[in-house]
């Protein structure tokens, strides 16, 4: 096993659990979200890391006879790093790991205002090809509430590019983060920014707040409460029967979730509106997750 100096904690997508984690940067370059404490601790704060080190870490994985296939660029938004030096570090994997064949990250919708399409055509070229983008709503109101930094337009325009670029996009959405007040306007205005970026992939996942809601409360004026279990399913209900999408792989099977559905949207949207109406007019019949199987 190669240990390599991360400063932890290091989060992935659940997707890239076979991929190289490179932390090229520490943190998260915004940190402001209410609902995320995922880089709150001290020395968590954001600093992108030296080429340097960079290089130095592939170097030991390739030493190490290692086959890599996929490389995860950790921590929250690599992508806010300049094109430059995304370019710098993307020519590293292929020097010192030449089997890698996919390169992937998060991405904030805000670090490609300033990069234009043909840079991320650059980049897609040398091994970018997939950016985890976490929209968490397209509603206004809500993001403005859970001080995301974002609208709808600004998730839809870095959208746009990453897909006029040819790097897929996998999104998601943050069931019951409108709480029960913006409930029905949080899904419904998320479902029109999905059916205008029309991403590669779509995921959903109920959030949750181990560290307390105390901020999320705060942004919201105070007036936030989680919606109950047929509150939340209610809300894939309302996201299902909104999308229209032409062949997005869809997944709602993160640890958080109570019912889970997998499919490809639009075909699959029959039969998962089907397993969703069921859960709420026949209570039993279909299988839900119980709190302790639940997690993040």
């Amino acid at each position: 096993m190669i240990a390599l100096p991360y400063i932890e904690p290091v989060f992935r997508p659940p997707s890239e659990w076979k991929s190289f984690i490179l932390q090229v940067t520490n943190g998260c370059s915004w940190n402001k979200c209410t609902f995320c404490d995922m880089y709150t601790q001290p020395q968590k704060k954001f600093r992108p890391k030296k080429q340097e080190e960079i290089e130095k870490e592939l170097a030991m994985v390739a030493q190490s006879g290692a086959h890599v296939g996929r490389v995860f660029l950790a921590d929250g938004d690599a992508m806010a790093l300049s094109t430059r030096r995304l370019t710098e570090i993307l020519l590293a994997i292929k020097k010192y790991l030449p089997s890698v064949t996919r390169v992937s990250s998060y991405c904030l919708p805000r670090n490609l205002k300033n990069k234009s399409v043909e840079e991320l055509q650059e980049l897609r070229s040398l091994g970018l090809k997939l950016a985890y983008v976490g929209c968490e709503s397209g509603d206004d109101k809500v993001l403005e509430c859970i001080e995301k930094g974002e609208t709808y337009e600004t998730s839809l325009s870095a959208l746009t590019k990453l897909k006029s670029a040819g790097i897929k996009s996998s999104v998601m959405i943050l069931n019951g983060m409108g709480g029960v007040k913006y409930s029905e306007q949080h899904m419904i205005n998320s479902a029109r920014l999905m059916n205008e970026a029309q991403p590669e992939f779509l995921s959903t996942l109920v959030v949750s707040y181990p560290l307390g809601d105390k901020r999320v409360v705060e942004g919201f004026g105070g007036d936030y409460q989680l919606p109950d279990t047929p509150g939340l399913i209610r809300e894939m209900q309302i996201l299902l029967e909104t999308l229209e999408l032409e062949s997005t792989v869809f997944r709602s099977d993160h640890a958080s979730n109570y019912l889970v559905l997998k499919g490809v949207l639009n075909k699959d949207k029959a039969a998962l509106l089907q397993q969703v109406n069921a859960a709420l007019t026949q209570p039993g019949s279909i299988s839900l997750r119980q709190e302790w199987q639940r997690g993040l």
